[in-house]
């Protein structure tokens, strides 16, 4: 399954150094149920939304921007992400669990694109930090290839540091759990969670907050009626990161102090187990909102997703209806009285403050 620390999933007892056991055959019942039906959603939900990111850049006829670059690899992070999701459900339900290989690949791919997503939202809210805060000094850096090497690097630097999350996971009695060699058995845990709340979470959010601080400084300095849009959706874009992830890595950070038997009470490990399992499923959804946060925000987005309905209109009423992709002239010289405002805070002509 998709946590943590796989080795307690399917288990129906745990055991403290007393060798008492603790008897959780209930909550993986709920588990089993909650998190096939939980993954089924934000896997459809997910795949739809990042479809259409990913179409709406690939189709645009505008060149493509720094920010676009960004928006894609986040995209097809995320689409990574959630389609390793069916994959957890066959084995949340399924006695006989996934096959080796199947097993290590799923869990490869699902950190890989679990970093990969956390990354690439911090890559988009510092290159929003140097297109709004640094306008007049990054104008020249901020190139698509100068995005394509960024995120070629960003896809390396997940895949370093999921390693140590499926580098020993393997199928083991029907079940895909981490097989820690005996010398690595009780640090590797502590520092696969360790790596997650770090890495995943607490570097992440101060730098979003330190950049998106002060974005709204800057903004608050601009005399621009379109401000208090742009700062609802920063705002937006932390508040809904730090909901959807902190209760998760909390939970992450407590299962670390199990290995310290912190937790010695029966009913206190139940309850663990319980809220691990709903925080995990908060957290996985937060793929879901990208699209709507990052990407649908923009106009470009919203063209889109009209000339898809349009397009649609025309196949379902049977009738030849106008369809095109790029916006109309008066749509252009709207757009163009927008951006000339709006290019003092942003060094490329985007039709929106934060993207």
């Amino acid at each position: 399954m998709p946590t943590f620390f796989p080795e307690l999933d399917l288990e129906n007892f745990e055991y403290d150094n007393s060798a008492e056991a603790c008897y959780v055959g209930d909550i993986v019942a709920f588990g089993t149920i909650f998190l096939s039906i939980f993954y089924s959603l934000v896997f459809a939900f997910g795949l739809v939304g990042n479809l259409l990111v990913v179409l709406a850049l690939t189709n645009s006829r505008k060149p493509k921007s720094i920010t676009d670059i960004y928006l894609l690899n986040l995209a097809l992070s995320d689409l990574l992400f959630v389609a390793t999701l069916p994959f957890w459900t066959h084995y949340v339900i399924s006695e006989e669990g996934l096959h080796h290989a199947v097993c290590k690949l799923t869990t490869a791919f699902f950190f890989i694109g679990f970093f990969g997503g956390i990354f690439f939202i911090t890559v988009i809210s510092i290159d929003r930090y140097l297109a709004i805060v640094l306008a007049a000094n990054s104008m020249n850096n901020r190139t698509v290839q100068h995005g394509v090497t960024i995120s070629l690097g960003v896809w390396a630097a997940a895949i370093l540091v999921a390693a140590p999350q499926f580098m020993f996971t393997k199928r083991k009695e029907n079940e895909c759990l981490g097989d820690y060699p005996e010398v690595l058995q009780e640090i590797w845990p502590v520092l696969r969670n360790t790596e997650a709340n770090v890495l995943g979470f607490v570097l992440p959010l101060l730098i979003m907050s330190f950049c998106y601080f002060r974005i709204i400084q800057t903004l608050f300095s601009c005399k621009n009626q379109k401000k208090a849009k742009a700062i609802r959706l920063i705002l937006l874009v932390v508040i809904m990161f730090f909901l959807f992830w902190t209760p998760y890595n909390v939970m992450i950070f407590l299962e670390t102090l199990k290995f310290y038997n912190f937790f010695p009470s029966c009913d206190t490990k139940r309850d663990l187990r319980l809220a691990l399992s709903v925080t995990e499923t908060v957290a996985f959804s937060h793929c879901c909102l990208n699209p709507l946060i990052y990407a649908f925000a923009g106009q470009k987005f919203r063209r889109y997703l009209s000339y898809l309905y349009r397009k649609c209109l025309s196949v379902l009423c049977g009738r030849p209806v106008h369809v095109t992709f790029s916006p109309s002239e008066s749509q252009r010289s709207r757009q163009g009285s927008i951006l000339s405002s709006f290019t003092h805070y942003t060094s490329e002509g985007e039709g929106s403050l934060l993207l």
